[in-house]
């Protein structure tokens, strides 16, 4: 089968590649980490990881979503300190305590997403919390300025120092914080997803700063699920998968399709339960949806009792997607419709009138109250289908709320017990039950078993198995791969706002589905 990869953008090709000196994989590493491991109440979130990077080299770390990445990136910049192991800087033991003291070290991220402050200008930024002073005390505004005008010379960005920083775009940011990593005489300096919303002509001054870093001998970690990227400006790669160490090696002794195996290396169908129900007929069409910023030209079907996997990788925009479709954003354009008829989703209240709801990804802040108990969690959506008179409305809800705890599985003390006291698969169950009681037709799952224990994923994956059985149709949207090829029928595939590919489930598999959503193509006998 080809892949249709039309709608994904041409790749940005690497600058001066050609010209770039060799690294010298003798030289000594001046980022070394020996068996780092993380754990949060239970769960593994790094085991045994180690990894070097050496002066001058520019290291891809990748990985799935899962991974550990974003956990390691923290244990270095010194977030999260390590349960085990050990990290070295030039040869010598160092264990950070706060961010400000790897930073004080020489080793500094740029995430994303920047934090900054917005109302302080560029060189404010630079030096906040160290501004160079005069004999007298007083902040030196004028070496400041000047310092921060040299760093940008030596960047070959034009960058007025004095512009405030809400101002600037997000290619802006992120060269305000290389500057900053500059200043501070970084040894090491982790790029995290830094092109997610670049344009092309930013993704190529990007390059060529990194260029700069590459020869003025600073270690770089670049993280990206773009393997054009990474291959435009990384020497070397290092793979995690789930929160382990598989493989490091030089990019010019790998192929973008092992590299993708060496992100998947399972197998997955055998682990889910998947209930014996043949989807009906179409229930949900939606037809060229589209928003200004986050998706465009998204056309999908959603057959009863089928659960549909939606897959991609950080920025693809499933979720987006999904807001959408239950009115939590507008979508500048496109169709939907139910058992063949139009419908207008403007708002939440339209798409649960309409049978259809939605299981956020952070149920802490968007899916469930913390500070109220179960109970009227999960009755809060159908409080207007409930009694008037007090005694039948409570009963009516204590009917509603133990029936879902107990289908559910939920280990509680009461229904009374706060949401806030559970446990995270716990509270991800008063999220499936709050929604299940509205009795929908549709219900989208995105990323359910994020953050939760194995024992949990289970039980949800159990119970998502069991809803199609219920005459529900189900959306699933997650970035655990062996998720949604063990639950889905079929699985579409997201890459850059685009739907790239669908896949039957016996079409579907994990080095296919990757590289889609990698924006790989792969050739026809790797399909297989």
């Amino acid at each position: 089968m080809q892949m249709n990869l039309m709608a994904a953008p041409a790749p940005v090709p690497a600058p001066n590649t050609p010209g770039r000196a060799p690294l010298d994989r003798q030289a000594a590493p001046v980022l070394k980490l020996s068996g780092i491991s993380k754990r949060f109440a239970g769960i593994v979130a790094l085991n045994q990881v180690s990894l070097s990077v050496r002066p001058g080299e520019v290291m891809a770390l990748i990985g799935e979503n899962g991974a550990g990445k974003s956990t390691l990136v923290k244990t270095l910049t010194g977030i999260y300190q390590p349960d085990e192991g050990t990290l070295e800087l030039d040869g010598k033991p160092l264990r950070f305590s706060s961010a400000q003291d790897a930073t004080r070290a020489g080793i500094t991220a740029v995430h994303q997403e920047s934090v900054m402050f917005d109302e302080l200008t560029v060189a404010e930024n630079i030096y906040v919390g160290r501004h160079p002073r005069r004999a007298a005390g007083r902040i030196d505004w004028r070496r400041i300025e000047a310092e921060a005008e040299q760093l940008f010379e030596r960047l070959e960005v034009a960058l007025p120092v004095r512009a405030r920083v809400k101002d600037l775009s997000v290619a802006q940011r992120h060269f305000v914080e290389i500057a900053r990593a500059l200043s501070q005489d970084a040894r090491v300096v982790i790029l995290d997803e830094p092109t997610a919303a670049l344009s092309q002509r930013e993704i190529q001054e990007l390059y060529r700063i990194i260029d700069q870093l590459r020869a003025a001998g600073t270690a770089v970690i670049f993280i990206s699920h773009k393997f054009d990227e990474i291959y435009a400006v990384a020497d070397s790669y290092t793979v995690l998968r789930d929160g382990q160490f598989v493989a490091e090696g030089a990019l010019n002794d790998i192929s973008e399709q092992e590299l993708v195996a060496l992100m998947v290396g399972r197998a997955v169908h055998q682990a889910y339960p998947k209930a014996d129900v043949t989807p009906g007929e179409v229930l949900l069409a939606v037809d060229g949806f589209c928003h200004p910023t986050e998706f465009q030209d998204v056309s999908f079907q959603l057959r009863r009792g089928e659960i549909l996997g939606f897959y991609g990788l950080v920025g693809a925009g499933r979720s987006e997607v999904m807001q959408a479709l239950f009115g939590l954003s507008p979508a500048a354009r496109g169709k939907v419709t139910l058992d063949g008829r139009e419908i207008n989703i403007g708002c939440p209240a339209d798409a649960i009138k309409h049978g259809i709801a939605y299981v956020p990804e952070d149920r802490q802040q968007q899916g469930a109250h913390l500070s109220l108990p179960i109970l009227h969690n999960i009755t809060l959506p159908i409080l207007n289908q409930l009694g008037f008179l007090l005694r039948g409305r409570r009963k009516q809800e204590n009917a509603v709320a133990r029936h879902f705890a107990e289908q559910l599985e939920l280990k509680a003390h009461n229904l009374c017990q706060l949401v806030s006291e559970l446990s995270g698969g716990n509270q991800q169950k008063v999220v499936l039950g709050k929604w299940l009681a509205t009795r929908p037709r549709v219900i989208i799952l995105d990323e359910p078993t994020k953050g939760i224990d194995i024992g949990a994923k289970a039980a949800v994956h159990r119970f998502v198995a069991q809803l199609v059985t219920q005459g529900l149709s189900v959306i699933l949207v997650s970035s655990e791969l062996p998720e949604v090829l063990g639950l889905a029928d079929r699985v579409v595939v997201m890459h850059q706002g685009h739907i790239i590919n669908e896949y039957s489930r016996a079409e579907a598999t994990p080095e296919i589905v990757v590289a889609a959503a990698s924006g790989v193509q792969l050739a026809a006998g790797e399909q297989q």
